[in-house]
C-alpha cells in the first residue's frame, strides 16, 4: 500500500522521505523481533529438553546455537524477500514465506548440533523443538500488528461514515483497504449483506450488520452517509432497488465501475486507481448496465491477424467498436471517418495521442465512390465494420435525400468497394427504425439491410446487419440533451408521456456486434436482445430527482412519423434464436441496386408515415423503394 497520500487542500500528508522511512523502519524492527523470537524459542526448548532443569544447560553453547539461527533466518528472510516489503503485511502470503524461512533455520541447526554436539554439549532435538516456538512466535506478533492497525484506524475529520454492501470478495478487499488507508475518506462502519448465513461475520473488524431490506434503518441506525455497492453483476433492476429504497435519506450511493473500464485507460478522466474508482450510480446504471459474456476465442479467429476497417471510427459506436477490436490483435486496424477531429479522439483513445500522423488514419467520405475503392484496393481490409451514417430522424425527416446519399448510397459505395477485394466479414451497423419503418432513417437503414443482403448473394461470403436500438452516452442520444436541459433549468421536453424506447450501453452493444460478426450467415440481419422498453418519462424524472433540483417536465406531442414504441422484428419478420443467449436473427430480402430509384424511395417514404408515425402500409412492395 502506498503510503504517500494527498490531502484535500492538496499538500502532501507525508514527505516522501518520510513516506520511505516508515516502511524499513517497520522492517527492521520486525527483523529484530524475529531474531527475538527465536532466541526465546531455542531458550524454551533447551528447558523442556532437560526438563526445566537450568543447571543441565550449557548457556556458551546455546549461545552460539541462536547465533547461528538469528543470522541463518536473517540471510534466508533477506533473500526470500521477507524483509525487502514484498508481501502484504499480515497475509497469507508472507506467512507461507514465514513457515518457509524458519523450516530452513530448523534445518541448518539441527545440522550445525549433528556436527558440533560434542563442542556445544546441546541436545539434537533442540533445534526441533524451538521451530513450532519460533513459527508461532512471529506469526503471532505480525497478527497482533495487524489486529491494532485493523482494529484502531484513524480517520481524518471529514471521513464519511460508509455502508458496504456485498460482504463477498469485493466487500473484504474494500473493507481491508479502507482500515490501512488513513487518508480513506470513508469509514467502514457496517457490512451489508442479503446471505443470511453471513449475519455477525466480521471482515477486518467490521461486522455483517444486516440484510438489503433493513438498509433503510442500519442507514439511520449508523448514521452513515454513503453506500457503497460491492457487488460484482449487479444487475439494472437490483441498482434500481437499491436506489428507491434510500431515496430521501440523504445518502450518496457509490458503485463500484464493471473490472474491464476500472482496467482500461480512459483517456477522458483522471484515473488514479484505489479509492478513486467509486463513482455515483447514474442513469446508464439504473437502465442497463447489463455483462455480456464474450465468445473471446471465436471472435479472435475472424479478427487476430486480419486487416480490420471501420467505417465512421470517429463516432460513437464507430470509436467503441475500434478500441475494442484493438485487443484482438488484427494486422491491421484502418479506421476511416470524414471527421477529422473524431478520428483524433479515436486514435488519442488507442494509441495515446491524436498526432494523426500514421496510416491507420483514413480521411474519406463514404459518399465518394471514387476515393473509397482506391482506399480498398490500397489497403485492402479483410473485415469491414460499417457504422458511419446519418443517425438523427427528426432531421432526416426535414431531409430525406440527405439520408438516402449517406445511408442508403453510401452503404452501397462500402459494399461495392468491400466485393472489389473480396472481403471475408462485413458488419452493416443498422438500427430498430429498420423494423417496420415509418421514417427516413428507418427507411434508409432498411434499404442497407437488403443491399448488405443482396451482395451476401453475390459474393457468397459472410456480409450481415446488426440492429439495435439506442445506445447510452452517444453523441446526440437523449440521457445528454436531458442532462445539458436540466444544468439550464429546464424544462425537459418528453414527446409524449406513455413513449417507450430500448436502451443498450455502447460497449454492450460494440461487444454484440462483434461477437455477431463470428456467428452470422450472409443475408443475416442480427437482432441484439435489448431487454426491457425503457419509459422515457420515468428517466427524465429520475436524473431530474438525482439532481436535487425542481425541473419541469414539458410535453412536446410525438414528432410526425415518430412512434410511440419502437420495435426490434418487423411485422413482416420472423425472429429466429441464433445460439446466442442475447442475440437473434431475421433475414433481409435482397435489393438489387439496379432497381434503387429516389423518386420511389421519397413516394414510400410519405406513404408510410401516417398519424404520429403509425404505419398505414407495411407490406414489402419494396422492389425499388428498398423500404
Amino acid at each position: 500500500m502506498n503510503t504517500t497520500s494527498t490531502q484535500p487542500g492538496g499538500k502532501s500528508a507525508l514527505t516522501s522521505a518520510e513516506s520511505d522511512r516508515k516502511p524499513r523502519l517497520w522492517l527492521w524492527s520486525q527483523a529484530i523481533l524475529d531474531s527475538f523470537a527465536w532466541t526465546v524459542a531455542l531458550f524454551l526448548a533447551v528447558l523442556l529438553r532437560y526438563e526445566l532443569d537450568i543447571h543441565l544447560i550449557n548457556f556458551a553453547g546455546l549461545g552460539i546455537l541462536v547465533a547461528v539461527a538469528v543470522a541463518t533466518q536473517l540471510i534466508a528472510g533477506w533473500y526470500m524477500a521477507l524483509y525487502r516489503g514484498r508481501y502484504t503485511f499480515g497475509s497469507i502470503h508472507e506467512a507461507r514465506v514465514l513457515v518457509a524461512v524458519t523450516l530452513i533455520v530448523c534445518v541448518v541447526t539441527s545440522i550445525v548440533l549433528s556436527i558440533f554436539i560434542s563442542e556445544l554439549h546441546v541436545a539434537r532435538s533442540v533445534a526441533v523443538i524451538a521451530f513450532p516456538f519460533a513459527a508461532l512466535s512471529m506469526a503471532a506478533i505480525r497478527y497482533a500488528k495487524r489486529l491494532y492497525v485493523e482494529g484502531k484506524p484513524i480517520f481524518g475529520e471529514e471521513a464519511q461514515k460508509t455502508l458496504i454492501y456485498g460482504a463477498g470478495f469485493l466487500g473484504n478487499s474494500l473493507v481491508t483497504r479502507m482500515v490501512q488507508d488513513p487518508e480513506s475518506p470513508y469509514v467502514p462502519v457496517g457490512l451489508v449483506d442479503d446471505d443470511a448465513t453471513k449475519k455477525h461475520l466480521r471482515l477486518s473488524s467490521v461486522s455483517v450488520i444486516g440484510g438489503g431490506h433493513e438498509l433503510p434503518e442500519l442507514i439511520k441506525r449508523t448514521k452513515s452517509t454513503v453506500v457503497v455497492l460491492a457487488m460484482a453483476h449487479l444487475s439494472s433492476k437490483r441498482i434500481r432497488e437499491i436506489s428507491d429504497s434510500v431515496s430521501g435519506l440523504g445518502v450518496k450511493v457509490l458503485i463500484l465501475p464493471p473490472l474491464q473500464e476500472m482496467l482500461s485507460p480512459d483517456t477522458n478522466r483522471d484515473h488514479q486507481g484505489g479509492l478513486t474508482d467509486f463513482r455515483e450510480i447514474d442513469v446508464a446504471d439504473l437502465i442497463g448496465r447489463t455483462p455480456v459474456e464474450t465468445e473471446v476465442e471465436q471472435i479472435a479467429g475472424y479478427i487476430r491477424g486480419k486487416r480490420v476497417l471501420v467505417t465512421g471510427a470517429g463516432g460513437s459506436i464507430g470509436s467503441e467498436l475500434c478500441r475494442q477490436l484493438s485487443s484482438f490483435s488484427p494486422a491491421e486496424l484502418i479506421m476511416l471517418d470524414r471527421d477529422e477531429s473524431g478520428l483524433q479522439h479515436t486514435q488519442l483513445s488507442i494509441e495515446g495521442h491524436g498526432l494523426l500522423d500514421n496510416e491507420n488514419i483514413v480521411l474519406a467520405d463514404i459518399r465518394d465512390a471514387d476515393s473509397l475503392n482506391e482506399i480498398f484496393a490500397v489497403r485492402r481490409p479483410e473485415v469491414v465494420f460499417h457504422a458511419a451514417a446519418l443517425k438523427h430522424a427528426p432531421l432526416l425527416q426535414m431531409y430525406p435525400q440527405e439520408g438516402w446519399k449517406t445511408n442508403v448510397l453510401g452503404s452501397l459505395n462500402v459494399l461495392q468497394a468491400a466485393r472489389s477485394v473480396g472481403v471475408e466479414t462485413y458488419v452493416n451497423i443498422s438500427t430498430d427504425k429498420a423494423a417496420s419503418p415509418t421514417t427516413a432513417l428507418g427507411h434508409s437503414k432498411r434499404a442497407a439491410e437488403k443491399l448488405t443482403s443482396w451482395m451476401a448473394g453475390q459474393t457468397q461470403q459472410r456480409y450481415v446487419s446488426v440492429r439495435f436500438g439506442n445506445v447510452l452516452g452517444s453523441r446526440g442520444s437523449m440521457l445528454p440533451l436531458f442532462t445539458d436541459q436540466i444544468n439550464k433549468g429546464g424544462p425537459v421536453t418528453v414527446t409524449h408521456p406513455d413513449i417507450t424506447r430500448f436502451f443498450m450501453t455502447i460497449p454492450e452493444a460494440c461487444q454484440l456486434v462483434i461477437q455477431a460478426g463470428a456467428i452470422g450467415h450472409g443475408g443475416d440481419v442480427l437482432i441484439l436482445d435489448m431487454g426491457e422498453p425503457v419509459r422515457i418519462l420515468d428517466v427524465a424524472e429520475r436524473m431530474i430527482a438525482m439532481s436535487g433540483r425542481s425541473i419541469e417536465i414539458k410535453i412536446t406531442g410525438l414528432r410526425p412519423s415518430e412512434k410511440l414504441h419502437e420495435q426490434l422484428t418487423g411485422d413482416d419478420e420472423i425472429k429466429d434464436p441464433d445460439g446466442h443467449p442475447k442475440i437473434s436473427h431475421t433475414h433481409a430480402k435482397p435489393l438489387d441496386p439496379a432497381d434503387l430509384d429516389l423518386a420511389l424511395w421519397l413516394q414510400r417514404c410519405q406513404d408510410e408515415a401516417g398519424p404520429n408515425g403509425a404505419s398505414i402500409d407495411d407490406s414489402d412492395g419494396d422492389v425499388a423503394a428498398g423500404a
